[in-house]
């Protein structure tokens, strides 16, 4: 049987307390042998380093914690974060790749972190204006039916990126399953600003807030075919 961490009932749970529990599926009691690999691939030098500095910004992020007994009091931003750890990381150059429905937001970002000291790389995702044809949308496809409409281009975003050099990247509301190419394509690490929900204000944890109240329809065993969806549509 595959772990589901998420559905682990335990109260003292075995990765977070020196002698915590776990199921008999839990990855830190059976998975020795990956754990053992993993581990080993922070001893390179680079990977260590981004490690301790990740947990280090993770920690600023609180105050008060040498308080006892301690109450998490969170003080910074993702804002903040971004900007702090890329200073902790001696990071110069900043790469963003964003959704062009969020134009007026990656203006901002590339504003503020340019008053940081940043030099910003920002691609949009329309970048070359190439028709959705060309990778097989029909027309009774596209958002707006009967006009030109821009494929999204999340590799040229990522290729635009390795070969500006960048030092760290940003992904901005790109669409779902766009976003998963950038990554695969990208050859830097990368972090999330915010992902794309057309229908949340770019907050998707909204719906799992509400899957009790507004959204209960998600919790459905019979939700509706998504060809029946796209046929409403």
């Amino acid at each position: 049987m595959g772990c589901n961490c998420a559905k682990c009932a335990v109260a003292e749970k075995i990765c977070r307390l020196e002698k915590g529990k776990g199921p008999s599926s839990c990855p830190t009691k059976k998975e020795g042998p990956t754990l053992t690999e993993a581990l080993e691939r922070y001893d390179d030098p680079e990977i260590k380093e981004f490690a301790r500095a990740a947990s280090v910004q993770e920690g600023s992020c609180y105050t008060c914690r040498d308080a006892k007994p301690f109450v998490m009091i969170p003080t910074k931003s993702r804002m903040e974060e971004l900007i702090e750890f890329s200073q902790r990381m001696g990071y110069k150059r900043l790469g963003m790749a964003f959704c062009g429905g969020l134009t007026h937001e990656a203006s901002i970002l590339s504003e503020i972190l340019e008053k940081h000291g940043f030099e910003v790389i920002a691609v949009s995702c329309k970048v070359g204006g190439i028709p959705k044809e060309r990778i097989g949308i029909k027309d009774e496809e596209k958002i707006r039916i009967g006009e030109f409409e821009p494929m999204c281009n999340p590799i040229a975003q990522a290729k635009i990126l390795n070969k500006a050099g960048t030092d760290f990247n940003i992904m901005l509301g790109l669409c779902l399953g766009h976003d998963s190419l950038f990554l695969k394509f990208v050859d830097g690490l990368t972090t999330v600003f915010a992902v794309k929900d057309r229908v949340t204000g770019h907050n998707p944890m909204a719906a799992l807030y509400t899957s009790r109240s507004y959204y209960q329809r998600l919790m459905k065993m019979e939700f509706g075919s998504q060809e029946e969806e796209d046929k409403g549509n």
